[in-house]
């Protein structure tokens, strides 16, 4: 198997929403549980994944991710998709095992290809799965069978935007509409999906909606939804969005920039 080290690729420093969600819903779904060993999960495991999950994470909660790594294995080799998709972040980042972009490209691809129940928690790792494959298929990952194929790569990004409703896969898909990445360039498209992600709180979503209000000549408009972003913001989203907020702050007359501040300052 090739490994493949591009920190650029990395899906792991994407989707945080989905990331920060998959690991809640593992936690609140995870009771609290003794520290067996390895072996006795692993007879366990005769009753079904499930308890390899659970060892697994309460063993990768305490530090012990070699046993972690093990417990994932036997339990995504048994279909949990919770154990697959922990695994795929655990290659993804090289975290307790060597970096390698290529097996979790193929775990994500497992769990897409298996796909999951509608309604069950399941939906939350394929979403995440979904967008991992989309970031990495944007760029390639070198070394690998897995060549850059943008267009591909927004076929993934929408099946997780419209079958998911996920903010993040809407955000991206509105860049790859909006700059024609993977297919012709959309803008009325990209400003709805946009403007989706927008309406359930997606700070970068709103800040690029702003801009196509903006350079669409509503000027007061989209610099109060550019300036809100901007109050909003955190690092790393944070530096783009002052870059595009002061750009149109430098060209707006002074009555709108008022207007536009007065109308920010109350979302």
């Amino acid at each position: 198997m090739t490994t493949a080290r591009s920190k650029n690729n990395n899906p792991s420093r994407t989707g945080t929403a989905l990331t920060a969600m998959a690991c809640s819903l593992a936690l609140l779904l995870t009771p609290a549980i003794s520290q067996p060993s390895f072996a006795q999960a692993a007879e366990g495991s005769q009753k079904g994944p499930w308890v390899l999950f659970r060892f697994g994470f309460s063993a990768y909660k305490n530090g012990r991710k070699d046993e972690a790594l093990k417990a994932y294995r036997d339990a995504a080799e048994q279909g949990h998709a919770g154990a697959r998709w922990k695994l795929a972040t655990m290659y993804a980042s090289g975290d307790g095992v060597q970096e390698d972009d290529y097996e979790a490209f193929r775990l994500y691809e497992g769990l897409v290809n298996e796909g999951a129940a509608p309604g069950t928690r399941d939906e939350t790792f394929v979403a995440h799965a979904l967008m991992s494959m989309a970031n990495y298929l944007r760029r390639g990952i070198p070394n690998s069978p897995v060549s850059a194929d943008p267009s591909r790569a927004r076929q993934l990004f929408l099946q997780a935007a419209s079958q998911f409703g996920d903010a993040d896969a809407q955000f991206e898909l509105g860049r790859m509409y909006l700059v024609g990445e993977g297919g012709p360039s959309d803008p009325v498209t990209a400003a709805r999906w946009f403007n989706l992600a927008a309406r359930k709180g997606h700070i970068g979503s709103e800040a690029m909606l702003g801009k196509i209000l903006f350079d669409s000549g509503r000027s007061v408009r989209g610099l109060s939804m550019l300036t809100s972003a901007l109050n909003k913001a955190q690092e790393p989203e944070r530096h783009w969005i002052r870059a595009l907020q002061e750009e149109a702050f430098a060209v707006a007359s002074e009555a709108d920039r008022r207007t536009a501040i007065a109308l920010a300052a109350k979302n």
